[in-house]
């Protein structure tokens, strides 16, 4: 009889062989990663787990597949994993483990950026407030021993919980690349030689975790080897890495841009980012990633800046809500599609670029069995026609056309041959719903802070609002009192409160009594609040509700920046032209981290002190004010949006989940314009921007998986004032899927799940306009389009139309006239 010892020995004998065999090697050259020896080029696109569901990562990642991607790239979120120093949470959409195994459930690889510093537009950068209130902590990101002891301890942990489930190649995973810090070297000098000896331990402390991938640092121009450095940009095709030895690789190509809340909306053109990568290619790319592919949505308290929105929509590939956003996922599907059909050239060829001129250059990647071709064109106004052995090529301003036999164009990256989908907000038709939701409200009870100034620490200083409430709230109380007389110099009857306040909200009292509220916007971190107030003889109560909008996450000690009242808090009395000034910042302050209502988790189904809910006598424009209703699912599958226009500013839950801030009475600055966006020219998040005047977010996901079948939840705090009664529920639908391809090609028409009901516009010539507002140009094919596509896609899901006077028939079109068809298809 074999014992139980001897059984397990040869049990683990076993497990390891096989994952010997299975495992991959990866390694890299200049040419490219290798995997098991193979050089090849990698599309990457960025999905962050905790910013959508555990039942929506399946999906997400296979459409990413269906798009050209081979490889998903994630952040990993400190202080969502870590929020209480040794206490630790991968639950739910924390559960990274999860989210790397749905990863390599669809055969695609993975990139973990452990950082742990992440930036990302993510609270506080990644990390965990506790950890800049730790004893010995000076400053994060710099020789600190305390730091660099809790970060080497958190990232040791991710790479252990990777190895225990065999995810990195090495054992089999599908991990094949691993990042240390994140945009460091964009700050270094601010931190001196000891940011230089930073980054060296940085390095050798990824080394030593014996990952079996090469590590990688962005932005890091001198990063040590064998540590590869990579770029971020909206355009990366004339990077260099530090080591000749290492690949050219682009971890952060910025799909679109983040909204701040009073910002406008950036859109990035489906043709420039189309370009950015096929130039990155052409000029000897080998890995390029998505940031984001999909942005998803900042729930709960996680969005960063101050002030980043509760989307994260990012204008990506995948919308929000997790729809192909068309024409830009279509367009780089097929730019990905020509990219593998010449990766041997890619990582393998002999490579040639010949300049025409100062902005139209030919690549050719030539191998044993032929060439492939690039041919660019960089200047932003003028179109070229290059002359390749013979042949004339008409290359748009601002793009690449790409040849994979150097003889014809496959794809260019100004002509979009892919649908556009127009997405729509349904009513909700969920079965016996009313069309107005009944609404119950309570107070938040601020007596004991607005009006007895009572709180739980005293200090005779202010203090930054990290310090006293270690990101446990995103409110904390300031209170104090001030004694006068009427014979005090600065009593008068022109007396003001003046604060200098953080750059975030603040609501100040005065012996309980409102006095007014200011905030400020992204990228403004001071500010002075200056009110007039009545005081009373005697004692007088000044309170002082500062409400953060998410910290900084990105600069040069920007772990050190305030948050909160900073200071100074004066009195001013004014008498004729002299100005009297009592500093009270000094005093002894009482301060108070949250409000009663979220302590007692009014929000949550389970709260044992969520009643005395009133029903009747609706407030409204009331402030500090908890609102509460029961709705019905909307029925169907489609993604699920809450419209909360009418509200100020808060927060939402349904069914006690946090779906974020919101706030659409903050309306987006002007500076929008009517004219399309030209994709031509160098793109910056300032150039194509929409929704000018408009509430900055009035939309808010809800995730189906959130939602019960029954009865569900919603409850609001609304912290400003506003009126509930507009709230309501709506689906996101296609309604129609618009086309407007070039001869030779073929289009693609999708409802997306759904049925193509009818054609409202087809023509074949030179058709004029957008979608919605099509019209027929001055030349048409002579058989009946209109006729053509309702034959091949109405009743259909899909339908592919070949673009071509075989279909359309003979045109009366003048020679030189750029035949598309244009239709306009009804889901």
């Amino acid at each position: 009889m074999v014992s139980s010892s001897t059984f397990l020995f040869f049990f683990i004998l076993l497990l390891n062989f096989f994952l010997f065999i299975t495992s991959t090697q990866v390694s890299y050259t200049n040419r490219g990663i290798t995997i098991d020896g193979q050089p090849k080029i990698f599309l990457s696109g960025s999905i962050h787990y905790p910013r959508s569901t555990p039942q929506m990562w399946p999906d997400l990642i296979k459409k990413s597949k269906e798009g050209g991607l081979d490889t998903i790239e994630t952040y990993v979120f400190w202080n969502a994993h870590e929020p209480v120093r040794r206490q630790y949470d991968f639950s739910a959409n924390l559960d990274l483990v999860r989210f790397i195994k749905t990863i390599q459930n669809e055969g695609l690889y993975a990139v973990l950026r452990i950082g742990p510093y992440v930036c990302a537009e993510w609270n506080y950068g990644g990390f965990p407030v506790w950890l800049h209130n730790l004893p010995g902590i000076e400053e994060l990101r710099t020789t600190n021993p305390v730091f660099m002891n809790e970060m080497q301890n958190f990232t040791t942990l991710i790479v252990d919980m990777m190895k225990q489930e065999n995810l990195f190649a090495s054992q089999g995973g599908p991990i094949i690349l691993a990042q240390i810090e994140n945009e460091y070297g964009n700050v270094m000098t601010s931190y001196g030689d000891a940011g230089k000896a930073y980054v060296n331990w940085c390095a050798n402390m990824a080394d030593s975790q014996n990952v079996g991938v090469p590590w990688i640092m962005c932005q890091q121009d001198d990063a040590p080897e064998p540590t590869i450095n990579t770029c971020n940009g909206w355009y990366c095709d004339q990077f260099t890495p530090n080591n000749a030895k290492s690949p050219k690789m682009w971890t952060e190509n910025w799909t679109g841009w983040f909204k701040s809340w009073g910002g406008r909306d950036p859109v990035r053109t489906p043709e420039d980012l189309a370009f950015s990568v096929a130039r990155f290619f052409q000029l000897g790319g080998t890995f390029q990633n998505y940031y984001m592919y999909h942005g998803g949505t900042n729930f709960d308290r996680m969005a960063g800046g101050p002030y980043i929105t509760t989307t994260y929509d990012y204008n990506a590939p995948l919308d929000e809500y997790g729809n192909l956003n068309q024409p830009k996922f279509g367009h780089l599907k097929q730019l990905h599609a020509a990219l593998k059909s010449i990766e041997k050239a890619l990582v393998s060829g002999n490579v040639t670029t010949t300049d025409l001129t100062d902005s139209v250059s030919i690549t050719e990647y030539a191998t044993d069995k032929g060439k492939s071709c690039f041919f660019s064109n960089i200047n932003e106004t003028t179109d070229a026609l290059v002359n390749y052995l013979g042949k004339d090529f008409n290359v748009p301003a601002w793009s690449v056309s790409i040849l994979p036999d150097c003889q014809e164009e496959v794809y260019n990256t100004a002509k979009v041959n892919t649908q556009t989908s127009v997405m729509v907000k349904k009513e909700n038709k969920a079965e016996n719903e009313p069309e107005v939701l009944e609404w119950m409200w309570r107070p938040e009870n601020i007596d004991n802070t607005a009006r007895l100034g009572k709180g739980q620490v005293t200090a005779n200083k202010l203090i930054d609002q990290k310090d006293a409430a270690n990101d446990a709230s995103d409110y904390l109380w300031y209170m104090t009192s001030v004694n006068l007389k009427k014979k005090d110099p600065i009593w008068s009857n022109e007396m003001t409160l003046r604060i200098n306040v953080s750059g975030h909200i603040v609501h100040a009292f005065v012996n309980g009594e409102h006095i007014g509220s200011q905030w400020a916007s992204y990228d403004v971190y001071n500010y002075i609040f200056e009110q007039e107030v009545k005081l009373k003889p005697g004692k007088n109560i000044i309170s002082l509700l500062s409400a953060t909008i998410g910290l900084k996450n990105y600069g040069a000690q920007y772990d050190l920046i305030q948050s909160g009242i900073v200071g100074p808090v004066q009195l001013i009395g004014r008498h004729g032209d002299e100005t009297i000034i009592k500093d009270l910042s000094n005093h002894k302050w009482s301060y108070e981290v949250g409000l009663h209502g979220f302590e007692n988790r009014l929000f949550s189904p389970e709260s044992r002190f969520a009643t005395k809910w009133q029903s009747g006598n609706l407030p409204v424009n009331r402030m500090m004010t908890w609102y509460k209703t029961t709705f019905k699912p909307p029925l169907g599958t489609d993604p699920v949006t809450l419209d909360l226009q009418g509200l100020g500013k808060g927060m939402a839950w349904v069914n006690g989940h946090s779906i974020g801030r919101y706030w659409p009475s903050f309306i987006a600055e002007d500076g929008c314009s009517d004219e399309p966006c030209d994709y031509r020219g160098s793109y910056t998040n300032t150039k194509c921007v929409r929704d000018c005047g408009k509430p900055t977010q009035q939309w808010y996901h809800v995730p189906r998986s959130w939602l019960n079948e029954g009865d569900n939840t919603l409850v609001l705090f609304e912290e400003f004032g506003g009126n509930p009664s507009l709230v309501n529920f709506k689906t996101i639908a296609m309604e129609k899927a618009c086309g407007h391809a070039y001869e030779k090609k073929s289009l693609e028409l999708s409802c997306q799940g759904k049925e193509i009901t009818g054609i409202k516009f087809a023509s074949f010539g030179d058709p004029t306009g957008s979608c919605g507002n099509f019209s027929k140009g001055s030349c048409e094919g002579k058989n009946d389009a209109m006729k053509i596509v309702e034959d091949l896609c109405i009743g259909k899901e899909s339908c592919v139309i070949d673009i071509s006077e075989d279909t359309f028939g003979a045109t009366n079109c003048a020679l030189g006239v750029v035949k598309r068809l244009a239709v306009e298809a009804v889901c």
